[in-house]
This record gives C-alpha cells, structure tokens and sequence, in this order.
C-alpha cells in the first residue's frame, strides 16, 4: 500500500496526531542539531587549544593555488630567451642590531655596566721572565666570555668584638646592622631575590630551597614561607600607595582572574580572584579577593572618578550605572574593550564565516587608525579630531550594519554570532567612549600582558601563603593586596 492510498483511509484523528507527532520530532530534530553544533563548537575549541594557534592574529588567505616541482618552467619554451630587466646602480644598508641601552659594547656579547665583570688578564708567554724594560705595550686586546659562578648565596659573618673599657669598667662591642625583619636570619637582599624568583621568574619555594641545599646550605622550607609572607608584607605601604595613584588618575583598565587560594579540604584547593587593575601612569596593582561579587567593584573603585575599561562582566556596567542613578553621582564612565568584543564573533566564525569576516574587517579598520595616532604621536585634542573625521564613520558603518543583520530571519537566537551582535548594539555607547576620550583605548591589551605573570605561576601557589589574614598580602610581583 503507498503513502497516498494509506492517507486517503486515515481518518482525521489519526491525521492529526501524526501532524502533531510529527511536529515535535521537528522540534526535537531541530533542538539535536543545536546541541550537536554546540558539542562540535566545544570540541573545536578544546582541538585549538591542544594543536591550534595561540596568537589572535588573523593570517590572509592569499590562495590555495600551489605549483608542483618544475610546473612553472614546463610553461616556458626551451628556446625562449629568459626575460631581462634593467636594474639601476643602489646602495643596500647594513641591517644593524637593536641597540642596548648603556651596553658596554654593541658587537658579541651585550652587556650593561650593571652586570658584574671580572677580568683575567693573560700575559703572551714569550715576555716571561722578561724584566719592563725589554718590552712595550702596544695595545690590548679584548674578548668577553658568558660564565656561570656556582652560586649566587653568599653567608655573611658579622664579628663584632667584645672590648672591656677600663676606664668604665663595663663590655660594649658594635650593634648590629639593622634589619627589615626583626629576628630573621635573612638579610633584605635574600628576601628580594627570593620574592622576585618566585614571583617574576615563577620559581617556587621548593625549588629555591633544593637551589640552598646544592649550595651547602640548610634552610627549612617553613621558614622560607614564613619569610615570605613577613617580606610581603613590608610591601603594603607600596600597594596602598599605588593604589592612590591609580585612583587619582583619569583612566583605568581592570579584569578579573581565577587562581588557587586557601585549603578547601584535603588535596583540593579553594578558587580565588585577582583584580588586576592597570593605571594610565602604567602602575598596576593584583587585589585578591576570595569570590567574584559585583560587591567587589564597589571596593576596588572607591573613589574613582574617570573612564572605567574592562570585558563584558556586567559587574562594571552596572556600577557605572548604579553611580549615574544617584543623589550626587560621581563622573564614572563604563567604556567596553573592543578585543573581547571581537573574540565573542570569532567563537561564531565557523557558523557565519562571511559575517564574521565583515566585523572584523571593522575592527581592523579601526586598528589601523589607532597606528596611525601612535605613529604620529598625536595627543589630546588632535587624538580626538583623528578620530572623530576617521573612526567614527567606521564604528557608525558596523553598527548600522550590525543592525541590518539583527533583522536576518535566518539568525538563531542561540546563535553565538546573534549573542555578540546583541551584546554590541546594548552596550554601543560603552564602545564608543573612545571617540571622545583621548587618552582611552580600544582595549584592555596592555592589562592583559601586565597580567600575564598570574597564569603562568598559577600552578606554584601555597595555601600556606594565600591564607593569610585579612589584611595581608597575597604577594604577586609585589603588587598584590588582599582584602
């Protein structure tokens, strides 16, 4: 029996629960390849991660066209002459090495004053036994070697001698050198250089204390942790300092990163924040905190009154504009980082190649723009008029363009393409702030970098550190401060 003949003796009942039936094996349909585009999206993303590039720099196709071996010249006639052209007479430059500052000298080993030399000098064994006066000198030759002492821990033996004044009758001998820790075996250039190799050469504690051992010196790991935490704390008054600055200035970038902190059973840690923060007179500051509250801006900009730069967590946002609702609101401006703006399209790039392409054609444009502006060294007002003649017309393009898109029937709304689209037509007047502020910037790159150093020494925390009391430091670069 066919299809037609078997709908024709259906009656209307059975007609319409198999309309109904089929109907939801649609919808069920439709929600698997949904699911299964998700499933292959996070499955591409953690290939990328493993094997895939790193750097967000886009590469241009320029072709799939690849010659063979000898493909190009079975094109050419063997009697045809090889084609000429003329060449006029020109001087090619030396490519020079970049310079060091300060560099004892700028051939072979590089080197600045700063570095400790010690010199050998070699006598020609022709003038031994020879007296001064047999020989002249005529001039010296130089050569520098890269050497490596065996360590760099020196003990220090203070001997102050116990002398009785006859006159008085009583012992007096010299005070000790004082020191940044009272009680402490470790004198300030220990606790600097083991500060700076954990924290900046993301050397941890243990590691410093085999370095001690192979050197013959025995020094407990316990009490190199507690060194460190009495040394960070002598930094508080830098921190607190910095801070000030920070908040002084016009503008400020900030983010929020994961890291291990404190002991949340045996074998587990708990998860904690940094809140890096990046000034525009270059200072940064690590404040920790133990969540990732919206409470926590409240803290950390206290104060402030400028151009706030950050990523898409609504935290930010919404205190701009909790602010701006108040009785006497202070001059807070939320502005957006146009870099993970664009990293939302390209999650979207395998779904809406050509869509993807045109955003990012935009914001390349507007990069462009921001290279000029530094090439020219333009400031202030002339920043602002660059801009306003040259980049506005392309953040109003997008948007405009943008908009279009938003009408697009064929957009999902669970699309990652329609929720970047939706993110930026919200927040296009955060995006915009660069136009008429000239010391903002498109993105919070320079904080990304700054930050760098708390992924790459993620894996060396101690509990034993982070733990530590209210208003102590969890010692990042020296520039962290816990509250």
């Amino acid at each position: 029996m066919t299809h037609e003949q078997r709908a024709i003796e259906m009656s209307s009942q059975e007609i319409a629960a198999l309309l109904s039936s089929h109907e939801a094996l649609t919808a069920q349909h439709a929600a698997l390849q949904q699911e299964f585009a998700a499933v292959k999206r996070t499955l591409e993303w953690f290939q990328k991660q493993l094997f895939g590039r790193k750097s967000e720099r886009r590469i241009v196709d320029e072709g799939d066209v690849q010659f063979s071996l000898g493909e190009a010249f079975a094109q050419v006639p063997v009697d045809a002459p090889l084609p000429t052209k003329k060449v006029e007479a020109h001087e090619r430059r030396t490519r020079q090495k970049q310079p060091l500052e300060a560099a004892v000298s700028e051939t072979g080993l590089r080197f600045t004053d700063v570095a400790p030399v010690e010199e050998i000098r070699l006598d020609a064994p022709e003038t031994q036994g020879l007296s001064a006066d047999q020989y002249e000198l005529i001039d010296e030759k130089v050569s520098y070697k890269l050497a490596q002492e065996a360590g760099a821990y020196v003990v220090l033996k203070y001997v102050r001698p116990v002398v009785k004044l006859k006159s008085e009758q009583r012992l007096v001998s010299a005070p000790m050198p004082p020191a940044v820790l009272d009680k402490s075996f470790a004198d300030v250039s220990f606790l600097a250089g083991m500060l700076v190799d954990k924290f900046v050469y993301h050397q941890p504690l243990y590691r410093q204390h085999q370095k001690l051992e192979h050197n013959g010196i025995r020094v407990s790991r316990g009490l190199l942790t507690q060194s460190v935490q009495r040394a960070i704390g002598l930094l508080e008054p830098i921190v607190e300092a910095q801070t000030e600055s920070i908040l002084m200035g016009e503008v400020l970038a900030i983010d929020e990163t994961p890291t291990r902190a404190g002991r949340k059973a045996k074998g587990k840690m708990n998860t904690g924040y940094f809140w890096p923060i990046h000034g525009d007179r270059d200072e940064v500051i690590f404040p920790f905190f133990a969540n990732r509250k919206h409470a926590n801006v409240d803290k950390l900009l206290n104060g402030f009154e400028g151009v706030v730069l950050s990523d898409g967590y609504a935290a930010y946002h919404q205190y701009a504009e909790r602010l701006a609702a108040g009785p006497s609101p202070p001059q807070v401006i939320h502005a957006h980082c146009w870099t993970h703006w664009r990293r939302m399209f390209l999650k979207a790039e395998a779904l809406e190649p050509q869509r993807v392409g045109q955003v990012l054609d935009f914001i390349a444009l507007l990069y462009r723009h921001e290279t000029v502006i530094r090439e020219c060294e333009l400031e202030g007002e002339a920043v602002v008029a660059y801009r306003e003649q040259h980049s506005r017309p392309v953040v109003n393009a997008l948007f405009d363009w943008l908009a279009e898109q938003q009408h697009d029937r064929a957009l999902l709304p669970a699309d990652e393409f329609t929720a970047a689209l939706n993110f930026g037509l919200k927040h296009r007047a955060s995006f915009e702030v660069f136009l008429s502020h000239a010391n903002v910037v498109l993105d919070t790159n320079h904080l990304e970098r700054a930050l760098r150093v708390i992924p790459m020494g993620r894996n060396y925390a101690e509990f034993r550190i982070m733990r530590s009391s209210r208003n102590e430091s969890c010692g990042l670069g020296a520039f962290a401060l816990r509250y």
